[in-house]
């Protein structure tokens, strides 16, 4: 089963869980991914300061996983 990810967790951790999620990031606009600062904060705070939906990377990200582990 795929491990999944929520809006709570820091960017350090998704990069960590798989760094394929760095290019999601990316393509959806956040190219400030591997700053010393973006590493610490959490995918919501990232999502407000680039004005992104998080819910919506979040299944982003969630969908690339499962469909990664099939």
């Amino acid at each position: 089963m795929a491990q999944t990810v929520n809006k709570e967790m820091i960017i350090g951790e998704l990069l960590q869980i798989d760094i394929g999620i760095a290019a999601i990031l990316m393509s959806c606009g956040m190219h400030c991914v591997g700053c010393p600062s973006s590493i610490g904060e959490s995918l919501e705070e990232a999502c407000m300061v680039h004005g992104m939906d998080v819910d919506d990377v979040v299944g982003t990200i969630n969908e690339y996983l499962v469909n990664k582990a099939e």
